[in-house]
């Protein structure tokens, strides 16, 4: 019994652990180290900034498309072309709640240019929930930038 008990406990504990938080992403909100907008660019110009660099410490604002539904522990940012621009929480020392998507925010951290390997692309496409032919559709690495946040402002 006591097992049993234990087991019932174990399993509610990590389905709510495995949950983004339950917080608004109101105007003002700050998650991580938190940060202004001061200095911040339009995360459009993120390309043309790294030209010639591998990587720089930069505060870009944009507006969030998706965010990680089972923690919260990424997020995707609308870019004019379409593409998106992948965001990691630094560490993963905080996550971001659902309510974001759509939502204008500033983030402070590290853009890198990396290669995205076919084994994390699809990682990301069974978190966002893609179809089975979707996610076996994904067979080449993919050349991208991506934001390490230290920390978030929500604008508007």
């Amino acid at each position: 019994m006591r097992i049993a008990i234990l087991l019932f406990l174990t399993v509610i504990t990590v389905g709510v652990m495995a949950q983004p938080p339950q917080v608004p992403a109101d105007a003002g909100a700050t998650f991580g180290a938190g940060t202004t907008s001061d200095m911040a660019f339009e995360v459009s110009q993120l390309p043309d900034f790294l030209k010639g660099k591998e990587s720089a410490d930069v505060k870009v604002i944009a507006k969030v498309v998706d965010v990680c539904p089972k923690k919260g522990c990424w997020m995707a940012l609308e870019m004019p072309d379409n593409n998106k621009v992948f965001v990691k929480m630094k560490d993963y020392g905080f996550f971001v709640p659902m309510a974001m998507i759509g939502k204008t925010i500033v983030i402070d951290g590290e853009a890198k240019k990396i290669t995205t390997s076919v084994d994390e692309l699809r990682h990301y496409a069974e978190d966002a929930k893609k179809s089975k032919e979707e996610i076996a559709a994904i067979t080449e690495s993919k050349e991208e930038i991506r934001l390490t946040a230290k920390g978030i402002l929500v604008m508007r």
